[in-house]
This record gives C-alpha cells, structure tokens and sequence, in this order.
C-alpha cells in the first residue's frame, strides 16, 4: 500500500494509457499537457542543463585531463572522434588561456550539434567562440593529411 503511493505520488504529472494489442498489454506514458489536442504531444523544451561554471585553481595536469575526457564523451560520435582526435594533437601543447578557450567552447555550447556545424563550416561561429581555437579545431576538421579517423586515439 506505501508502496503504490510513493509510486503514484511520483507519476503525479505522467497519464497512463493501458491498451492491448495481440494479446500483450501495451503501457504509453504521456505528458499531462495534451492542450493542443494531441494525443502525443511533442516537447516544448530542451531538457535543463546546468550553467557553465569555469573553474579556477585547477592545475595544469587536472585541467588537460578532464578536458581530454570531456573531448572523448560528447554524446555524439561525430564529436567525440573530432574532440578526441584534436584533443589528442594539440592539448599537450596548449597554454593556459588556450586550455580556457577550448574548455569554454566544449562546455558553454548546450547542443553539440552546434559546436560540429561551426567546426565543419556549415553554420557561422559566433563571435564569442570564434578564436585562435575555433581556427586550429577547423583546420583539425579540414584533415589536409588524410589521415585516418575512424576511432579515438588510446588514452596511454
């Protein structure tokens, strides 16, 4: 009994449809808000995610790694082999305002795709990315050597 309430309490803003199918119980969830008149009513927002806060007094060591990591676990893959791959190439030998500039463009973005179309030249970077870094990342994706990128580098 406590525990169906607990259940019910957090459903509170989710409607259950129970229909069956061939013999096989179906379960749909939908959101509460059907205002529109659909049955399926289609997001209205992205999901929250939480501001960028850059963080101060992180070592030089700490920073490289955690931007390497970042660069390798984007959620897409185009990004996560263009990120690694670059990452890979050029974190070692950037200086500490650089490794501010690529920490804020790979962490201030919320949509990834928005960071692949101004590194590939599809849309316009914007003014606050656009930097010695938006520069060498769009070189990086130019690829003049041809090299072969179809997975991420080793961490060691």
């Amino acid at each position: 009994m406590a525990q169906s309430n607990i259940f019910s309490r957090l459903l509170h803003p989710i409607r259950q449809l129970t229909f069956r199918c061939d013999k096989v119980t179906v379960l749909r969830f939908l959101s509460s808000d059907t205002s529109s008149g659909d049955m399926y009513p289609s997001p209205q927002t992205e999901p929250w995610i939480p501001p960028y806060v850059e963080r101060e007094n992180e070592s030089s060591t700490l920073k490289k790694a955690r931007l390497m990591y970042q660069s390798r676990k984007r959620g897409m893959l185009e990004n996560g082999l263009i990120l690694s791959t670059f990452a890979s190439r050029y974190l070692d030998g950037m200086s500490d305002d650089q490794m501010s500039l690529y920490d804020r463009l790979i962490n201030l973005p919320s949509n990834d795709w928005d960071i692949y179309y101004w590194a590939t030249g599809v849309r316009e970077t914007p003014e606050e990315f656009n930097n010695e870094i938006m520069d060498l990342l769009k070189d990086h994706v130019k690829n003049k050597d041809k090299e072969s990128r179809f997975k991420q580098p080793d961490l060691y």
